[in-house]
């Protein structure tokens, strides 16, 4: 199938509009109807190294959190990584705000004592949303348990976190 040059985006350009009667491909994909792919708007944002640095140093900020011990860093690390009406879940603990994470990272270190928290594979995202796997075990093993976290980003923090357990001890 031959494709319209009107049909593709150049890289690094914010969004185009077409002409009536040309439906870009992702209407196609998608499965756009002709009436709405009519009047729509295909945007697409180019993620250079800018992106991806800023989403790698969101996800390294928020590992950091976790495996800090101190009361004071781990706070500063805190105010560093989420902002102050965080809220964080995954299958088996709940917190809001800066203290209620702090009260469940205490929680994780007195259960898992010395284990520590790494990145596993580089964070993804669009918009402002990011998704990153991280793993937990003694620092040069096997990790014990892994996750992947979904979190909404406001003002380059972190405002709202879901995780997701992919491994656990039986």
């Amino acid at each position: 199938m031959i494709f319209s040059p009107l049909e593709f985006q150049p890289a690094g350009s914010a969004a185009v509009e077409w002409i009536s009667g040309v439906r870009p491909i992702t209407c196609r994909v998608i499965g756009l109807p002709p009436a709405m792919a009519d009047n729509a708007r295909v945007e697409t944002r180019s993620r250079g190294d800018r992106a991806m640095t800023d989403l790698n140093m969101i996800a390294e900020r928020y590992i950091a959190a976790w495996n800090e011990t101190d009361a004071a860093e781990r706070g500063a690390l805190l105010g560093a990584a989420f902002t102050d009406d965080i809220s964080y879940a995954d299958p088996v603990m709940q917190a809001d705000g800066h203290d209620g994470l702090s009260a469940l990272i205490v929680g994780v270190h007195q259960k898992f004592a010395g284990f520590r928290f790494s990145l596993k594979g580089k964070p993804d995202g669009f918009a402002n949303y990011i998704r990153f796997s991280w793993a937990l075990g003694p620092e040069g093993t096997e990790s014990v348990i892994e996750g992947t976290d979904v979190g909404i980003i406001k003002d380059g923090k972190l405002n709202m976190v879901r995780g997701f357990l992919d491994k656990v001890p039986g």
